[in-house]
C-alpha cells in the first residue's frame, strides 16, 4: 500500500521553527508535483506550498510566503516544509500530498492531489 508519512510537527512558541518531513513508502514520487496543506478544525482545507519534478520554482500560499521553505531530497526521495517566523495562526494539522499522475499539473488544488499523509499537528502557542 502506497503511504505518505509525515514527521516533524509538534509545539513551538510564536517566532520559533519547525521542520516538517515527508517519506513515502510502497513507492517514489520522483515524478511527482509534491505538496503542504494544512487543515484546523471547522475549516476546509487551505494550500501552504507545492514543489515539482523538475526543479520549478515553488508555489507558496501567500501567507506563508517569506517565511516557508519547501524542499526536495531527490536522493531519499523526501520533502520537507522549513517553517521559521511561525504564528500562533499557522497551527494546524499539515499533510503531506502527491499529484494524482506523473507528469501532473503543477497547481495548488487539493483536487489535483490523490495521495495524501495522515498528517502531523503543529501547534504554535506561548
Amino acid at each position: 500500500q502506497v503511504q505518505l508519512v509525515e514527521s516533524g510537527g509538534g509545539l513551538v512558541a510564536p517566532g520559533g521553527s519547525l521542520n516538517l518531513s515527508c517519506a513515502p513508502s510502497g513507492r517514489t514520487f520522483s515524478t511527482y508535483v509534491m505538496g503542504w496543506f494544512r487543515q484546523t478544525p471547522g475549516k476546509e482545507r487551505e494550500f501552504v506550498a507545492a514543489i515539482g519534478w523538475s526543479g520549478d520554482t515553488p508555489l507558496y500560499a501567500n501567507s506563508v510566503r517569506g517565511r516557508f521553505t519547501v524542499s526536495r531530497d531527490r536522493a531519499k526521495y523526501t520533502i520537507s516544509l522549513q517553517m521559521n517566523s511561525l504564528r500562533p495562526e499557522d497551527t494546524a494539522v499539515y499533510y503531506c500530498a502527491a499529484g494524482s499522475r506523473s507528469f501532473g499539473l503543477f497547481t495548488s488544488d487539493e483536487n489535483d492531489y490523490g495521495h495524501w499523509g495522515q498528517g502531523t499537528q503543529v501547534t504554535v502557542s506561548s
